[in-house]
Protein backbone atom coordinates (compact mmCIF):
# COMPACT_ATOMS: atom_id res chain seq x y z
CA UNK A 1 0.00 0.00 0.00
CA UNK A 2 1.13 3.50 -1.21
CA UNK A 3 1.42 5.35 2.45
CA UNK A 4 2.90 8.82 0.08
CA UNK A 5 0.80 11.90 0.16
CA UNK A 6 -0.04 12.79 -3.71
CA UNK A 7 0.55 15.80 -4.93
CA UNK A 8 0.14 18.10 -8.03
CA UNK A 9 2.64 20.84 -7.69
CA UNK A 10 1.24 23.89 -9.99
CA UNK A 11 4.62 26.48 -10.92
CA UNK A 12 6.14 28.74 -12.77
CA UNK A 13 9.90 28.03 -12.68
CA UNK A 14 11.64 29.90 -11.33
CA UNK A 15 14.70 29.47 -8.95
CA UNK A 16 12.67 28.61 -6.05
CA UNK A 17 10.19 26.54 -7.49
CA UNK A 18 13.29 24.59 -9.20
CA UNK A 19 13.77 23.49 -5.24
CA UNK A 20 10.04 22.50 -4.64
CA UNK A 21 10.03 20.45 -7.66
CA UNK A 22 13.02 18.89 -6.66
CA UNK A 23 11.74 18.19 -2.34
CA UNK A 24 8.41 16.85 -4.36
CA UNK A 25 10.48 14.86 -6.35
CA UNK A 26 12.78 13.24 -4.29
CA UNK A 27 11.11 12.88 -1.09
CA UNK A 28 9.52 9.50 -0.20
CA UNK A 29 6.61 11.18 1.81
CA UNK A 30 5.18 12.38 -1.13
CA UNK A 31 4.47 11.27 -4.68
CA UNK A 32 4.53 13.51 -7.31
CA UNK A 33 1.96 12.83 -9.79
CA UNK A 34 2.47 16.10 -12.52
CA UNK A 35 3.65 19.41 -12.95
CA UNK A 36 1.26 22.21 -14.54
CA UNK A 37 2.82 25.40 -14.86
CA UNK A 38 1.67 29.05 -15.08
CA UNK A 39 2.79 32.30 -16.05
CA UNK A 40 4.46 33.97 -13.35
CA UNK A 41 7.90 34.19 -12.81
CA UNK A 42 8.47 34.72 -16.69
CA UNK A 43 6.05 33.85 -19.73
CA UNK A 44 4.31 30.85 -20.06
CA UNK A 45 6.44 29.37 -22.70
CA UNK A 46 9.37 30.05 -20.50
CA UNK A 47 8.12 28.86 -17.08
CA UNK A 48 6.99 25.49 -19.26
CA UNK A 49 10.77 25.30 -20.60
CA UNK A 50 12.12 25.51 -17.47
CA UNK A 51 10.22 23.11 -15.88
CA UNK A 52 11.21 20.65 -18.47
CA UNK A 53 14.72 21.45 -17.98
CA UNK A 54 14.62 20.93 -14.72
CA UNK A 55 13.15 17.56 -14.59
CA UNK A 56 16.05 16.76 -17.08
CA UNK A 57 18.73 18.06 -14.86
CA UNK A 58 17.05 16.01 -12.05
CA UNK A 59 16.01 12.44 -13.91
CA UNK A 60 12.48 13.15 -13.07
CA UNK A 61 9.86 12.23 -15.37
CA UNK A 62 5.98 13.44 -14.80
CA UNK A 63 3.26 14.47 -16.65
CA UNK A 64 3.74 18.57 -17.44
CA UNK A 65 0.89 20.32 -18.68
CA UNK A 66 1.21 23.80 -20.09
CA UNK A 67 -1.26 26.18 -18.03
CA UNK A 68 -2.67 29.91 -17.65
CA UNK A 69 -0.67 32.54 -19.83
CA UNK A 70 -2.55 35.51 -18.40
CA UNK A 71 -4.68 36.03 -15.32
CA UNK A 72 -8.30 35.68 -14.95
CA UNK A 73 -8.69 39.01 -15.16
CA UNK A 74 -6.34 41.57 -17.34
CA UNK A 75 -2.86 40.59 -18.40
CA UNK A 76 0.34 38.55 -16.84
CA UNK A 77 3.11 40.56 -16.01
CA UNK A 78 6.95 38.77 -15.05
CA UNK A 79 9.18 39.24 -12.89
CA UNK A 80 13.00 39.63 -14.82
CA UNK A 81 14.48 41.54 -12.14
CA UNK A 82 14.04 38.43 -10.00
CA UNK A 83 14.71 35.56 -12.17
CA UNK A 84 16.27 36.80 -15.41
CA UNK A 85 15.30 36.78 -18.44
CA UNK A 86 14.92 33.31 -18.92
CA UNK A 87 13.66 33.01 -15.55
CA UNK A 88 16.04 30.73 -14.70
CA UNK A 89 19.23 32.48 -14.98
CA UNK A 90 22.60 31.51 -13.51
CA UNK A 91 23.25 27.84 -15.35
CA UNK A 92 23.15 26.04 -18.18
CA UNK A 93 20.26 23.47 -17.70
CA UNK A 94 20.04 20.30 -20.37
CA UNK A 95 17.49 20.51 -23.10
CA UNK A 96 13.98 18.82 -22.15
CA UNK A 97 14.32 15.10 -22.54
CA UNK A 98 10.18 14.60 -23.33
CA UNK A 99 7.21 16.48 -24.31
CA UNK A 100 5.05 18.55 -22.55
CA UNK A 101 1.33 16.29 -22.16
CA UNK A 102 -1.05 17.43 -24.89
CA UNK A 103 -3.69 17.87 -21.73
CA UNK A 104 -3.77 22.03 -20.70
CA UNK A 105 -2.85 22.28 -17.44
CA UNK A 106 -6.78 21.95 -16.08
CA UNK A 107 -7.15 18.79 -17.37
CA UNK A 108 -4.44 17.08 -16.21
CA UNK A 109 -4.91 18.10 -12.50
CA UNK A 110 -8.59 16.67 -13.29
CA UNK A 111 -7.35 13.88 -14.87
CA UNK A 112 -4.48 13.03 -12.40
CA UNK A 113 -6.85 13.85 -9.55
CA UNK A 114 -10.16 11.38 -10.45
CA UNK A 115 -7.41 8.44 -11.44
CA UNK A 116 -5.71 8.47 -8.16
CA UNK A 117 -6.43 6.00 -5.60
CA UNK A 118 -6.11 8.42 -2.76
CA UNK A 119 -7.17 12.41 -1.85
CA UNK A 120 -4.92 14.16 -3.83
CA UNK A 121 -2.86 17.32 -2.50
CA UNK A 122 -2.80 20.18 -4.79
CA UNK A 123 0.75 22.91 -4.01
CA UNK A 124 0.96 26.14 -6.16
CA UNK A 125 3.65 28.07 -5.91
CA UNK A 126 2.96 30.47 -8.49
CA UNK A 127 -0.57 32.66 -9.15
CA UNK A 128 -3.35 31.05 -8.29
CA UNK A 129 -4.69 30.68 -11.81
CA UNK A 130 -4.49 27.38 -12.87
CA UNK A 131 -6.00 25.97 -9.63
CA UNK A 132 -8.82 28.29 -9.17
CA UNK A 133 -10.26 27.21 -12.96
CA UNK A 134 -9.79 23.45 -11.90
CA UNK A 135 -11.99 24.16 -9.09
CA UNK A 136 -14.70 26.09 -11.11
CA UNK A 137 -14.48 23.46 -13.57
CA UNK A 138 -14.87 20.62 -11.94
CA UNK A 139 -16.62 20.78 -9.27
CA UNK A 140 -16.97 16.98 -8.82
CA UNK A 141 -13.79 16.15 -8.27
CA UNK A 142 -13.57 18.72 -4.89
CA UNK A 143 -14.03 15.68 -2.69
CA UNK A 144 -10.76 14.13 -3.93
CA UNK A 145 -8.81 17.24 -2.96
CA UNK A 146 -7.34 16.35 0.02
CA UNK A 147 -5.66 20.20 0.98
CA UNK A 148 -4.21 23.46 -1.19
CA UNK A 149 -1.05 24.25 0.13
CA UNK A 150 0.06 27.58 -1.29
CA UNK A 151 2.68 29.66 -1.55
CA UNK A 152 1.63 33.11 -1.47
CA UNK A 153 0.58 36.05 0.12
CA UNK A 154 1.96 37.49 3.28
CA UNK A 155 0.71 38.27 7.12
CA UNK A 156 2.74 41.39 6.82
CA UNK A 157 3.84 43.50 4.13
CA UNK A 158 4.14 42.91 0.53
CA UNK A 159 7.24 42.25 -1.78
CA UNK A 160 6.02 43.23 -5.41
CA UNK A 161 4.04 46.02 -4.22
CA UNK A 162 4.31 47.55 -0.30
CA UNK A 163 1.04 45.18 0.78
CA UNK A 164 0.98 42.47 -2.16
CA UNK A 165 3.11 39.87 -2.48
CA UNK A 166 3.79 38.78 -6.28
CA UNK A 167 1.81 35.35 -6.63
CA UNK A 168 -1.64 36.83 -5.52
CA UNK A 169 -1.26 40.82 -6.91
CA UNK A 170 -0.68 38.46 -10.14
CA UNK A 171 -4.30 36.83 -9.99
CA UNK A 172 -6.04 38.45 -6.86
CA UNK A 173 -9.17 36.84 -8.50
CA UNK A 174 -8.22 33.19 -8.35
CA UNK A 175 -6.00 33.67 -5.40
CA UNK A 176 -10.01 34.74 -4.06
CA UNK A 177 -11.44 31.66 -5.29
CA UNK A 178 -9.08 29.50 -3.86
CA UNK A 179 -9.48 31.13 -0.31
CA UNK A 180 -12.98 30.77 -0.36
CA UNK A 181 -13.70 27.62 -2.01
CA UNK A 182 -14.27 25.69 1.65
CA UNK A 183 -11.47 23.36 1.36
CA UNK A 184 -8.52 22.81 3.49
CA UNK A 185 -6.19 25.51 2.67
CA UNK A 186 -2.64 26.22 3.86
CA UNK A 187 -1.10 29.49 3.30
CA UNK A 188 3.23 30.06 3.09
CA UNK A 189 3.37 33.69 2.81
CA UNK A 190 6.59 36.07 3.22
CA UNK A 191 6.62 36.29 6.92
CA UNK A 192 7.59 32.53 6.70
CA UNK A 193 9.43 32.32 3.35
CA UNK A 194 11.92 35.10 4.15
CA UNK A 195 12.88 32.02 7.07
CA UNK A 196 14.18 30.19 4.59
CA UNK A 197 17.10 32.13 3.49
CA UNK A 198 19.60 30.25 1.29
CA UNK A 199 22.87 31.46 3.69
CA UNK A 200 26.47 31.11 2.79
CA UNK A 201 26.25 27.54 5.24
CA UNK A 202 23.46 26.35 3.19
CA UNK A 203 24.98 26.88 -0.44
CA UNK A 204 27.85 25.10 1.12
CA UNK A 205 26.00 22.37 2.96
CA UNK A 206 24.89 21.96 -0.84
CA UNK A 207 28.34 22.18 -2.48
CA UNK A 208 29.91 19.34 -0.18
CA UNK A 209 27.20 16.59 -2.03
CA UNK A 210 29.85 17.37 -4.66
CA UNK A 211 27.20 16.01 -7.24
CA UNK A 212 26.90 17.96 -10.96
CA UNK A 213 23.54 18.14 -9.55
CA UNK A 214 24.35 20.02 -6.26
CA UNK A 215 26.67 22.21 -8.52
CA UNK A 216 24.20 23.51 -10.54
CA UNK A 217 21.66 24.13 -7.99
CA UNK A 218 24.13 26.86 -6.11
CA UNK A 219 25.26 28.24 -9.35
CA UNK A 220 21.59 28.94 -9.89
CA UNK A 221 21.57 30.00 -5.91
CA UNK A 222 24.02 32.41 -6.02
CA UNK A 223 22.57 34.34 -9.42
CA UNK A 224 19.23 34.43 -7.22
CA UNK A 225 21.44 35.76 -3.91
CA UNK A 226 22.52 38.33 -6.06
CA UNK A 227 19.11 39.82 -7.66
CA UNK A 228 18.06 39.89 -3.80
CA UNK A 229 20.83 41.67 -3.05
CA UNK A 230 19.99 44.19 -5.88
CA UNK A 231 16.32 44.16 -5.39
CA UNK A 232 15.68 43.96 -1.81
CA UNK A 233 18.84 44.77 -0.71
CA UNK A 234 19.10 41.43 1.66
CA UNK A 235 22.32 39.25 1.68
CA UNK A 236 20.12 35.74 1.56
CA UNK A 237 17.55 34.99 -0.73
CA UNK A 238 14.68 33.34 0.68
CA UNK A 239 13.57 30.13 -0.75
CA UNK A 240 10.03 30.85 -0.71
CA UNK A 241 8.51 27.82 -2.73
CA UNK A 242 9.84 24.86 -1.11
CA UNK A 243 8.21 25.50 1.75
CA UNK A 244 4.90 24.75 0.74
CA UNK A 245 6.14 21.25 -0.28
CA UNK A 246 7.72 21.17 3.07
CA UNK A 247 4.45 21.72 4.99
CA UNK A 248 3.33 18.59 3.56
CA UNK A 249 5.75 16.27 4.30
CA UNK A 250 5.75 17.23 7.46
CA UNK A 251 3.07 19.76 8.44
CA UNK A 252 5.47 19.88 12.00
CA UNK A 253 7.94 21.67 10.04
CA UNK A 254 6.21 25.11 10.79
CA UNK A 255 4.09 26.80 13.97
CA UNK A 256 0.30 27.36 12.29
CA UNK A 257 -2.19 29.68 13.05
CA UNK A 258 -5.71 28.87 11.42
CA UNK A 259 -7.02 32.49 10.81
CA UNK A 260 -9.90 34.11 8.65
CA UNK A 261 -7.94 35.88 5.30
CA UNK A 262 -9.27 37.27 2.70
CA UNK A 263 -7.64 38.88 -0.78
CA UNK A 264 -8.10 42.81 -1.66
CA UNK A 265 -9.33 42.98 -5.00
CA UNK A 266 -10.60 46.58 -5.16
CA UNK A 267 -8.08 48.50 -3.68
CA UNK A 268 -6.03 51.52 -5.47
CA UNK A 269 -2.90 50.60 -3.68
CA UNK A 270 -3.96 47.39 -1.85
CA UNK A 271 -4.92 45.30 -4.76
CA UNK A 272 -3.87 41.70 -4.12
CA UNK A 273 -2.99 42.45 -0.28
CA UNK A 274 -3.68 39.12 1.66
CA UNK A 275 -5.94 40.33 4.57
CA UNK A 276 -4.97 38.27 7.30
CA UNK A 277 -6.95 38.70 11.17
CA UNK A 278 -4.28 36.92 13.67
CA UNK A 279 -6.36 38.47 15.99
CA UNK A 280 -9.75 38.15 15.06
CA UNK A 281 -10.60 41.48 15.24
CA UNK A 282 -12.71 40.92 12.45
CA UNK A 283 -15.38 38.24 13.74
CA UNK A 284 -15.19 36.30 10.43
CA UNK A 285 -14.47 33.06 10.15
CA UNK A 286 -10.75 31.44 10.27
CA UNK A 287 -10.68 29.95 6.59
CA UNK A 288 -6.82 29.29 6.17
CA UNK A 289 -4.10 28.05 8.05
CA UNK A 290 -1.40 30.06 7.80
CA UNK A 291 2.13 29.55 8.31
CA UNK A 292 3.86 31.33 11.10
CA UNK A 293 6.97 30.41 12.35
CA UNK A 294 9.56 27.62 10.40
CA UNK A 295 12.03 24.88 11.65
CA UNK A 296 14.82 26.30 9.40
CA UNK A 297 16.85 23.24 10.19
CA UNK A 298 14.25 20.43 9.60
CA UNK A 299 13.77 22.59 5.93
CA UNK A 300 16.63 22.67 4.80
CA UNK A 301 17.35 19.47 6.45
CA UNK A 302 14.43 17.74 3.58
CA UNK A 303 15.52 20.22 0.93
CA UNK A 304 19.30 19.25 1.06
CA UNK A 305 18.38 15.81 1.49
CA UNK A 306 16.19 15.57 -1.73
CA UNK A 307 19.20 17.02 -3.35
CA UNK A 308 21.22 14.64 -2.55
CA UNK A 309 18.66 12.03 -3.81
CA UNK A 310 18.29 13.26 -7.11
CA UNK A 311 22.35 14.16 -7.70
CA UNK A 312 23.21 10.26 -6.57
CA UNK A 313 20.68 9.18 -9.65
CA UNK A 314 21.28 12.25 -12.21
Amino acid sequence: MNTATPVILDCDPGHDDMLAIMLAAANPDVELLGITTVSGNGSLDKVTYNAQRICALAGITVPIGRGANDPLSGKASAAPTIHGASALDGADLPEPTYDVSPLPAVELIAKLVDECDRRVTLIPTGPLTNIAMFLQAYPELHSKIERISFMGGSTERGNWTPYAEFNIWADPEAADIVIRSGLEVTMSGLNITHQALATEEVLNRILSLDTPLARTVVDLLIFFKQTYQDVFNMPDPPLHDPVAVALVIDPEIARMKFAPVAVELEGALTRGATLVDLYGTTGQEANVHVAMELDVDLFWNLVIGAIARLGAHS
